[in-house]
């Protein structure tokens, strides 16, 4: 036994010598269900533990008696607690050359003893070795015994410890007797909480201000230009047309421009106002609308489609880009106008004005493109609005005729002038006579 003793003193010496006061267990106050084995310890002590554990004649934790203890806990260093406990519990207790009671009373037992652990507080499980000096009263006898035994300390948050522990009691007085002592409790800490030391900084360095020659704000080891104020985000250097492009590298210093150009603007090959990255036709000059192109001559007759009233049919530009009608065409339709009659004062057209109609009807169809335009006029005789009137209904008379022969109304337009247009005096019969027409005009836009 005193070797055990002086092992569990030399492994707290030992481990004592790697302390750090960190680590220490603040105070803190547990609570433990206790067992006290009795019969076990009287069974080692007549044959050996190896012939116990061989026989299994150990008692079972049913049949060991309960009871509970309280303890205070507190660190010496990071390794070694110390604990000072009470326990109590009502057995049978041999009290040694005394008769057997066989009967149970209050057993109380105070000890005080160190927990030599193999890890600190900073660990969440640290086994330990318990050894120290404790106290014990029965009924009327008071004796002295050494605790010595085994442990493990489970750590929670470092606010509360799971104690988990062994000891074999051994007498050291008369009236003592060997028993098995386990116990489980927890203990929480009532110190104030643990603070971390904070060392503090070192001073800082002497360091020289760094240069800055041209006083831009960018100091000369990172300055590109340090003999020329510029801005940060370029490194120093300069830019006089703030487009993000430093002087020395700027094609355009002067100019606000893009990287890829090399600090100019976008360029305008054809010189039409519109840059090459929106000119769909860089070489050659045209207008916005049509994406800096020029305005389209589909039929390529000279006469650009925004002003060709026949853009998919070449013609000259003084028929507006349409075809010209030949003039035999035009004869024959002048012809049948004047050959144009109506019954007097009525919009009803004359039978012998077919046949020339009809020839109109036969150029149209041979000439999809032929259009006409189909204008009424009358002499200044009888009022003017009755006149209007008249010149509108003769000129429709006309339309209807050719449609009812196959001509698409659209190819068609007939307005009435009235008395407005004349071409003669109306002062005389004859020139009456003139005035009172129909005039077809051929056209192809």
């Amino acid at each position: 036994m005193k070797k055990i003793l002086l092992a569990l003193l030399a492994t707290g010496l030992l481990t004592a010598g790697y302390s750090q006061s960190d680590f220490k267990k603040r105070p803190a106050l547990g609570v433990h269900f206790i067992l006290n084995d009795f019969k076990t310890a009287a069974k080692i002590r007549t044959t050996s533990l190896a012939n116990v554990l061989r026989t299994k004649e150990y008692k079972k934790t049913s049949n060991m008696a309960a009871g509970l203890g309280l303890s205070y806990l507190q660190g010496l260093t990071n390794h070694i607690d110390f604990e000072g406990g009470l326990s109590a519990s009502f057995v049978d207790y041999p009290v040694p050359n005394k008769p057997l009671a066989n009967q149970t009373n209050l057993l109380l037992e105070a000890v005080g003893v160190a927990n030599v652990k193999l890890t600190s507080d900073k660990y969440w499980v640290s086994p330990y070795l318990t050894a120290g000096l404790g106290a014990a009263k029965y009924k009327g006898y008071y004796s002295a015994f050494v605790p010595a035994g085994v442990g493990l300390q489970v750590n929670l948050f470092d606010e509360a410890f799971i104690l988990l522990n062994s000891q074999y009691r051994i007498p050291i007085t008369e009236n003592g007797a060997y028993h098995f002592y386990h116990s489980f409790g927890v203990a929480g800490n009532i110190g104030k909480p643990r603070v971390a030391a904070v060392l503090p900084p070192p001073p800082p360095p002497v360091v020289e201000a760094p240069k800055d020659r041209d006083g831009d704000g960018v100091i000369d080891t990172d300055d590109k230009c340090p003999d020329i104020a510029g801005i940060a985000a370029l490194k120093g250097c300069p830019d006089k047309d703030g487009d993000g492009i430093a002087d020395g590298d700027d094609k355009c210093p002067d100019v606000a421009g893009l990287a890829k150009y090399g600090g100019c603007p976008i360029p305008d090959t054809d010189k039409d106002g519109i840059n090459d990255e929106q000119d769909k036709c860089m070489t050659v000059a045209g207008v916005a609308r049509y994406q800096g192109c020029p305005i389209p001559d589909t039929d390529n007759d000279g006469v650009n489609d925004e002003e060709d009233k026949c853009p998919n049919t070449p013609g000259p530009a003084a028929n507006f880009g349409c075809p010209e009608i030949k003039q035999a065409v035009i004869d024959k339709i002048n012809y049948a106008a004047k050959n144009i009659f109506f019954a007097t004062g009525s919009a009803k057209l004359l039978a012998k004005s077919y046949k020339p109609l009809n020839e109109v009807v036969k150029l149209m169809s041979e000439d999809a493109t032929l259009k006409l335009d189909v204008d009424g006029h009358t002499d200044s005789q009888g009022k003017a609005d009755k006149n209007q009137t008249l010149s509108e209904n003769r000129a429709a008379a006309v339309k209807a005729y050719l449609v009812s022969k196959g001509i698409d109304e659209s190819r068609l337009v007939a307005t009435g002038y009235g008395m407005d247009k004349p071409v003669a005096d109306n002062k005389t019969a004859a020139g009456r006579a003139k005035n009172r027409r129909v005039e077809m005009h051929a056209k192809n836009y």
